[in-house]
């Protein structure tokens, strides 16, 4: 993801490793993230399906359908992620049409990382 769309945005949120910052079946989810620094641990059902590093984005599913958390998300370090809720996507997409694919590619490439062999 082009991190450049981001880099006047002051509004970050550290965690410390170990620390959950979304678990699965929270609801509502009202907000994807954008990964500054660190890592972070995506987990469905207790096993661990990918680990995430700066610019990649997360927790894309629950805001556009609006269903809760389909997987927990877990700071593997000390990471500094950047909220995006729905008013901020909606201008994003609309005025940034590449932020638009980069989504559609993140779930497109977590689809298939999980899907079975």
């Amino acid at each position: 993801m082009d991190t450049e769309l981001f880099k006047h945005v002051e509004s970050g949120k550290e965690f410390a490793a170990g620390a959950t910052i979304f678990a699965q079946g929270d609801a509502p989810a009202g907000k994807m993230f954008v990964l500054q620094e660190g890592s972070v641990d995506i987990v469905i059902d207790g096993k661990r399906c990918d680990t995430l590093g700066p610019g990649m984005l997360f927790g894309e599913m629950g805001l556009i359908d609006n269903n809760p958390r389909s997987a927990t998300a877990v700071a593997k370090t000390n990471c500094r992620i950047l909220p995006i809720d729905q008013q901020r996507f909606l201008f994003l997409i609309q005025n940034t049409p590449v932020f638009a694919l980069d989504v559609m590619r993140a779930m497109a490439n977590r689809l298939r990382s999980v899907r079975p062999n």
